[in-house]
């Protein structure tokens, strides 16, 4: 039974009845109590072609990950393999809702959802590539220059780069519209000073797409004044400082930018703008697979785990019950991040059913090690033990930082009260 649970598909793919649909009362100009939709998941079926497509990239990933240790396999998020993503721009699985003529496939948002989930759930290391082809790249698509999708882009389809997000600074949080960072006009470009936290692979990627201010901030409309550049590490100026997070692992960085000059070109999009760049750019960032499947590895083990005593006689009521609970809030936010993908497919930006993909997500995969622990009674920390033991305890210490992956479930929660009318 507990392996038939697990199954991600088909098992997860079958449709609940209705669509997921959240309403608040509004007074109408007529003066009448009407419902409004707050927020909404159309469920949606993936296509067939689709899931043709799922069978290719498992077999891919059979080979390619054939020698990849459980443990090794539960770092799939902060895995880094550049020549593994270079693999995968090979197969056009890079850039597969791009336009050709950028380097694109012109696939759809379920094949690239597909792909992407089967990365995830395997184990597969994808952090060199994972942030440019989620974000960067549409951002660019969207609002950069031509030289950026002529120079730029291609490179992104084909695996060759390695973006970081410049969104968060020592003072703001995730309060993103009270940011500091300060690029100033001059002759041919701008210079820039300010400091980023809690920036992934800044000390591994070429490029950086950072939001700073171009204006002083205004206290009645925060938001304005707000634009995006890129940014190319490499440039003067840039001091990175490294974070480490429990596990020892270098991720994160603080990066700060001392007098550094940005070219006329670096600017993406409108002088001023960036805060609705932001927000569309927000909705890839949020919804993907990755908010739910970071921890999957632990999951499989834990049933794992539970067959094996099992069948030594230590069978326990209490394992499928705990596990079944886990599966079933997994196959639930499956259904809504397909959603969010079959929304983005037809152009639309579901900022507030992101949001609630990610604060949910995030809450499912916090929480497993904490059930793994209890349980099995396993306190287990450090790299040793079997498979179980050792992807246990390197969760146990890597799935707090998950939080600050996309914004805090705190910000996460305003947004979607404010969503609801709430707030």
């Amino acid at each position: 039974m507990l392996a038939v649970m697990l199954e991600l598909t088909p098992s997860l793919c079958t449709p609940f009845p209705v669509p997921v649909h959240v309403c608040d009362t509004r007074v109408n100009q007529a003066g009448d109590v009407v419902l409004m939709p707050a927020f909404q998941f159309d469920l949606h079926d993936l296509p067939r072609e689709s899931e043709e497509l799922r069978l290719e990239i498992r077999e891919f990933l059979r080979q390619e990950l054939s020698g990849r240790s459980r443990r090794h396999r539960a770092e799939t998020w902060n895995g880094l393999d550049p020549e593994f993503s270079a693999k995968l721009g090979e197969r056009g699985w890079l850039g597969m809702t791009w336009p050709r003529e950028v380097g694109g496939h012109e696939r759809s948002a379920f094949d690239r959802y597909v792909v992407s989930e089967e990365l995830i759930a395997q184990g597969a290391p994808v952090a060199y590539h994972w942030i440019a082809d989620r974000q960067s790249g549409p951002l660019l698509i969207r609002f950069g220059t031509d030289e950026h999708r002529r120079e730029i882009v291609p490179r992104i389809a084909a695996g060759e780069l390695c973006f970081c997000i410049g969104m968060s600074e020592p003072d703001s949080g995730s309060d993103l519209a009270s940011l500091r960072s300060r690029a100033s006009k001059v002759d041919g470009g701008w210079i820039l000073n300010g400091r980023k936290v809690w920036t992934t692979y800044a000390h591994e990627a070429q490029y950086m797409i950072a939001l700073v201010r171009t204006a002083p901030l205004d206290t009645e409309h925060r938001h304005a004044g707000l634009s995006q550049f890129i940014i190319d590490m490499s440039s003067p100026g840039i001091v990175l400082s490294p974070i480490e997070n429990m596990v020892g692992e270098h991720h994160f960085n603080e990066v700060a930018f001392e007098d550094v000059f940005l070219p006329d070109g670096a600017l993406v999009g409108t002088e001023g703008d960036a805060w609705q760049q932001v927000n569309a750019e927000l909705a890839f960032e949020r919804s993907g697979p990755e908010r739910f499947l970071s921890s999957h590895i632990l999951l499989e083990e834990m049933v794992a785990e539970a067959g094996r005593r099992a069948a030594g006689g230590i069978a326990s009521e209490r394992n499928a019950v705990e596990i079944g609970r886990l599966v079933a809030r997994l196959r639930t936010l499956r259904r809504l991040s397909v959603s969010v993908a079959g929304m983005l497919d037809a152009g639309a930006a579901p900022l507030l059913e992101s949001a609630v993909v990610k604060s949910l997500g995030v809450e499912l995969e916090q929480d497993l090690p904490s059930v793994a622990h209890g349980l099995f009674g396993v306190e287990q920390l450090g790299d040793t033990g079997d498979d179980f033991q050792q992807v246990l305890g390197y969760l146990t210490q890597s799935v707090p930082s998950f939080s600050l992956r996309g914004g805090t479930p705190e910000i996460m929660r305003g947004i979607i009260a404010r969503g609801l009318g709430l707030r």
